[in-house]
């Protein structure tokens, strides 16, 4: 059964948010005050493409994979939500249907809000509005940025560029070697592959070339980033 009441840990990863913590107090304690919490295992389907939009939701604990289904009906990861990342308005603003699929990545919890009471805050706080366009420019954003690095980077400073963000989000500074940073969301390469748009064999030469160089250090429960600054000088070779 859902725990109706959010943990300290998503209540801060909530508010830290970007996004959220430029919002106004008032604003803020509207979303929250009808904000409701579900809590989801490892792999559960939150939403599925084809879906009636019922619910504006952020993520507060773990990760939301949002997916497609190719036509021979492979499934293809497109992104992950991470904390304090709010999503699912699009569709509820165009009156369509969901266009891809959501999944929980690890034991996940997210926040929702009914359709009904996001333009009910809508009506009351106009400064949402504004807001709203300011996520979906910098969405925009973004997507401009991963169609230019697709077309212009090579994987390994896709990789780089893609491990340092892993590295911002999710990561775990180690207590033995401050230098050195454990990447929390465990993503198989394959996973990663699809994140870069390339195939699992050259993203896994790229990162054993990066662990021979001492970049990164590969274990079975997932990646150490070792040299954050070596990461970055990859990025900036190729810019």
């Amino acid at each position: 059964m859902d725990d109706p009441i959010l943990t300290i840990e998503e209540r801060e990863a909530i508010n830290s948010g970007r996004w959220f913590s430029s919002l106004s107090p008032s604003l803020r304690h509207d979303i929250l005050r009808c904000a409701y919490v579900k809590r989801y295992k490892d792999g559960e389907l939150i939403a599925a493409r084809g879906d009636v939009p019922e619910e504006w939701i952020a993520c507060a604990k773990g990760a939301v994979r949002v997916s497609s289904t190719s036509i021979s009906g492979k499934q293809v990861t497109l992104t992950y939500v991470e904390p304090g990342i709010w999503f699912g308005d699009v569709a509820i603003f165009d009156g369509d249907r969901r266009t891809h699929d959501a999944y929980a990545h690890g034991d996940s919890t997210i926040l929702c809000v009914s359709r009904g009471d996001l333009r009910k805050i809508l009506s009351e706080h106009t400064e949402l509005y504004e807001a709203m366009l300011r996520l979906h420019a910098r969405r925009i954003r973004q997507l401009f940025g991963l169609v230019e690095d697709l077309n212009t980077l090579p994987l390994r400073a896709r990789l780089a560029k893609q491990l340092t963000h892993l590295v911002r989000s999710y990561g775990v500074t180690s207590l033995s070697n401050a230098s050195e940073v454990r990447i929390g969301l465990h993503l198989a390469q394959e996973e990663l592959a699809q994140l870069l748009g390339a195939s699992r064999q050259r993203v896994n030469q790229e990162l054993k070339a990066m662990e021979r160089e001492d970049v990164i250090r590969i274990e079975p429960g997932g990646l150490v980033v070792r040299n954050r600054e070596a990461l970055m000088r990859i990025i900036e070779a190729d810019n």
